[in-house]
C-alpha cells in the first residue's frame, strides 16, 4: 500500500435514532455515524415486518389486460 493516501481507520460510534449505540471501525472522519435504523429497531429484525400484497397488483393487471384483449377486434399481426 502506498503511504499517505489511505484514510485513517478508527473506532467509530454508531448511534441510531432509537437510542441504540455500538462501536465499530470505520473511515468516518469524526468517528461518529448517525443511523436511521439498526438491528434493534428495523422491522425485519424485530418481526414487525409487513408483507406487501403484490398478488393484488398482478391480478389487477391481468384483468385490465383481458379487458383490453376483449375490446380489440381480434386482429393479431
Amino acid at each position: 500500500m502506498k503511504a499517505g493516501i489511505h484514510p485513517e481507520y478508527v473506532e467509530t460510534t454508531v448511534t441510531c435514532t432509537c437510542g441504540n449505540t455500538f462501536v465499530t471501525r470505520s473511515t468516518a472522519e469524526n468517528g461518529v455515524i448517525h443511523a436511521d435504523v439498526c438491528s434493534n429497531c428495523h422491522p425485519f429484525y424485530t418481526g414487525k415486518q409487513k408483507i406487501l400484497d403484490t398478488g393484488g397488483r398482478v391480478a389487477r393487471f391481468e384483468s385490465r389486460y383481458k379487458k383490453a384483449r376483449k375490446g380489440s377486434d381480434g386482429d393479431t399481426k
